[in-house]
């Protein structure tokens, strides 16, 4: 399999935050991967599991006669001798990490005997994003490329132990070594391999033990000419220091995870020498693939239409077995790679224009973080997409997760979101859920989808309610304004693309190649890329519930009472400002979809109602003296963040009427521009320079300041209003998610930031950076953490959560409306000379000394 792996490891060369967590191989909430302590060597410790336990993951390296063993990731260091007569352990020279939205690359140099024995090492891991494949996203599989450089041969050991199974070590685990052949049809493009399998001696279906699946079977594969061993841990890395090789032997005596360690092992020499000595060193390169993919079937149990169902992953649809999609998956490198590429620099290129350097590395971080928490599942003609609410509580398919991840998935690709959505719908419309608004998820523990038939799921009504409406209209939008991502469509090189035999014919949903066809509509949901009658029936099918859950918040949200929000972890409140604010879109978010479905009559409704509540939301909700939004209609002297303001802009509501496309009836259909020209890049949407991507909704056009507008939904003095307060109240790390703590949520943040002046969102967008370089928090990724002190965990141990796709609300608000949403915001862009900066402590105890001069006190 020749590729430039050179130029792949280039792919990510340019990272300049430096998280203290990196991920490895990210693809769903079991084959979860990371480097922890990543601003130190990889030696130093183990890779670990999303939750940090360690990984038996361990890389090596030797250069033939030199007497020197070199270890590149996790410990293996610990299983050998020093001073030993054989060999001599030495640490590499490491030139640190770098990384792109699917890729994390490690780079060392291997300085043997003479200067001639010089080799930089690159270990890249790929974790492929490819919003046009659906198909390939569904793998549950990655990909460690080894790449040497230099003039010396380097031998790699890798191997790997049975926690990749089970979180529990005492629990037995089995194992095989599967050579298959290369099928006749396909020998010329076929590369022949060789897979370790492993996996639990009996297995516990649909259980976990700490977060670690109890069921699968971990297939590690490499080319059929690698060396290969199991045995125990400690004798396999003395014997390969000590030899420079594996003995392709197998030990069989099958065992607990931590009884003699059992390990699997391959050994590779990338030939960098060539045949003969020559004078001098003419530096050359070669490269190993290796793949780790863990199979399980079923995916998950989900209390579907039908009844309780055991759920078979999306790839089964596809391949017929197993050992078929693992020979699949990693002859499909070349295509992967590339896939991964165009959305990597897409991204990159994208984040780079919407903020900053540091902006596209925390957007490039957080990607398969979303996707890490996600299981593809269902057929082509009916996809689902499960989500795990990691760490926080493990709930199944809870909305108030999907909802702050979802910019990542209308960024990304907004099908999938629909995806996300269906099990939802399809469980409520069954009738399953007895209460009148949305329920908060599918199960109280992934992967078991087992409903509330009681009715006792967390108690969040306006919160999902208000959730569902708005991601209902938003994913309506991006369907009927055609908002496909500029790489969605991108096709590799017809050299690398890889086809499939499938086992079933699926022509109506992809093509040969396992790219999604445009335009494919789903059996069931009606779902496809383009199309406003696509919205219209998507959203009809559903239409008594998103009528059902408006009606309880045209009852519920104006003055919430005593519930919770997203932010539970802060505690019952009533009368919150965010939160009612949230209802009071919803409503108008229903009075669009009324619209969408031709029921004028109720649109007129709902539109009469929210523009009621909004008006009474800023008498409530906004302080006395104009300056900020209160935590709670009633509590005088607090402030929040009120990032469900972002949904407002997002949803097009903010947009001048006359210029915008926000009605059915407004809809015209625009000639589809040239692939290539979707492909430019350079659109500078924050900063005033015009631009050339295919957006949601509308032609770009409209003066905001046109008299014969109908009045904005929320005013602009409102934004003005907030993106001056949060500068103020701006901390070390980040802005805090209200008064009472300076605790802070990222998503909210970005939310928060993208509907603020371009002063307010660099401040904000500079402190969270600052944030990630600095943080002591040991974990994937955080959303939960503290503005000040060492920017830790704030008591509570949020990591590795999706909701980090909110981190994409730039992004998602700049396809928006045409291009009109963000435009529609400029005006806060704009600082008048002499303005004065609001002075926090004075507003807050003005707006306390007249509340208790007035008696403004209690409940309203």
């Amino acid at each position: 399999m020749k590729f430039n792996f050179l130029v792949l490891a280039a792919v990510a060369s340019a990272s300049t935050l430096t998280p203290n967590v990196l991920p490895l191989f990210v693809r769903n909430p079991y084959l979860s991967t990371w480097l922890g302590n990543a601003r130190k060597a990889p030696w130093e410790d183990w890779p670990m599991f999303w939750t940090g336990s360690h990984l038996g993951f361990s890389v090596m390296a030797s250069i033939p006669d030199s007497g020197k063993i070199y270890p590149l990731l996790g410990r293996p260091h610990d299983s050998l001798q020093h001073g030993h007569k054989l060999y001599n352990i030495t640490f590499p020279e490491y030139l640190g990490p770098t990384f792109d939205a699917s890729t994390t690359n490690l780079t060392y140099i291997l300085r043997g005997s003479s200067p001639d024995e010089l080799v930089k090492i690159t270990l890249s891991f790929l974790s492929p994003i490819t919003p046009s494949s659906t198909l390939r996203q569904s793998i549950p599989a990655a990909y460690l490329t080894v790449i040497a450089e230099g003039c010396s041969n380097v031998t790699i050991y890798i191997d790997a132990n049975g926690e990749w199974v089970s979180g529990n070590r005492a629990n037995e685990i089995k194992w095989d070594l599967h050579e298959p052949k290369v099928p006749e049809e396909s020998s010329e493009k076929t590369t022949p391999i060789k897979t370790w399998k492993w996996s639990r001696q009996t297995e516990q279906h649909l259980t976990e033990y700490y977060d670690h699946a109890e069921w699968g079977t971990l297939h590690f594969t490499g080319p059929a000419d690698a060396q290969h061993e199991a045995g125990t841990s400690g004798l396999l890395r003395q014997h390969f220091a000590e030899n420079g090789y594996l003995r392709n032997q197998i030990d069989r005596d099958f065992r607990r995870i931590m009884q003699e360690e059992p390990v699997f092992a391959f050994a590779k020499t990338l030939k960098l020498a060539g045949e003969s000595k020559k004078k001098g060193c003419s530096r050359t390169e070669d490269s190993v693939v290796f793949s780790f993919a863990l199979i399980q079937d079923p995916v998950v149990q989900f209390a579907s239409a039908r009844g309780l169902t055991l759920m078979k992953p999306f790839w089964a649809s596809h391949f017929a077995s197993p050992d078929e999609l693992v020979r699949y998956h990693y002859n499909d490198f070349k295509t992967a790679s590339w896939l991964a590429r165009n959305y990597s620099d897409s991204l990159a290129c994208d984040a780079l224009e919407s903020g900053s350097e540091s902006y596209k590395d925390i957007a490039a971080l957080s990607a398969r973080q979303v996707l890490g928490a996600t299981q593809f599942s269902g057929t082509p003609d009916d996809p689902i997409i499960f989500l795990k609410e990691i760490s926080s509580n493990g709930n199944f398919q809870t909305v108030d997760v999907i909802f702050p991840a979802f910019p990542f998935f209308l960024y990304t690709n907004p099908k999938w979101l629909g995806y996300l959505l269906e099990p939802l719908l399809e469980h409520q419309l069954s009738g399953q859920y007895p209460n009148d608004y949305s329920m908060h998820d599918l199960g109280a523990h992934f992967p078991n989808a087992t409903g509330h038939s009681d009715g006792n799921d967390e108690y969040m009504p306006v919160e999902e309610c208000g959730n569902m409406l708005i991601m209902g209209l938003a994913l309506a939008n991006a369907f009927r304004y055609d908002t496909e991502p500029a790489f969605v469509q991108a096709a590799a090189p017809h050299a690398v693309v890889n086809a499939i035999s499938s086992a079933t014919d699926w022509s109506r949903s992809v093509d040969r190649y396992g790219f999604d066809l445009r335009g494919h509509r789903d059996r069931k949901t009606d779902l496809r890329t383009t199309g406003s009658k696509a919205a219209e029936k998507w959203l009809t099918r559903s239409y008594s519930l998103w009528k059902q859950w408006t009606g309880y918040l045209v009852r519920e949200s104006l003055i919430p009472h005593n519930q919770l929000c997203t932010d539970d972890f802060a505690g019952w409140l009533a009368n919150q400002t965010n939160l009612a604010l949230k209802g009071i879109i919803g409503i108008k978010a229903m009075s669009e979809i009324a619209d969408i479905v031709g029921h004028e009559d109720e649109a007129k409704h709902y539109k009469k109602i929210a523009a009621a509540y909004i008006d009474k939301w800023q008498e409530y909700g906004i302080s006395r003296d104009q300056t900020h939004a209160k935590l709670a209609y009633t509590w005088y002297g607090s402030w929040t963040t009120i990032y469900n303001l972002y949904a407002d802009s997002l949803l097009c509501f903010h947009v001048p009427s006359s210029s915008s496309s926000s009605s059915s009836s407004s809809l015209s259909s625009s000639t589809k521009e040239p692939h290539d020209e979707r492909r430019r890049r350079g659109f500078g949407r924050w900063f005033g320079t015009a631009g050339d991507q295919k957006l949601i909704g509308g032609d770009g056009d409209g003066d905001h300041e046109n008299s014969d507008t109908e009045k904005l939904f929320i005013p602009d003095k409102v934004y003005q209003m907030q993106s001056d307060w949060y500068s103020a109240v701006l901390q070390k790390y980040g802005l805090p998610l209200d008064s009472r703590h300076l605790y802070t949520k990222s998503d909210w943040e970005f939310f928060a930031a993208a509907v603020t002046g371009k002063k307010t969102r660099m401040e904000m967008l500079e402190a969270i950076s600052l944030w990630v370089n600095e943080t002591v928090t040991d974990r994937p990724l955080t959303d939960l953490y503290d503005t000040e002190g060492n920017g830790g965990y704030p008591g509570i141990y949020f990591m590795a959560r999706p909701v980090v796709g909110g981190h994409f609300a730039f992004l998602a608000l700049e396809r928006a409306c045409g291009g009109k949403a963000v435009e529609a915001l400029r005006f806060m862009d704009e600082e008048p000379a002499g303005k004065k900066a609001v002075d926090v402590e004075e507003a807050l105890e003005a707006d306390m000394l007249e509340a208790q001069q007035k008696g403004w006190v209690g409940d309203l």
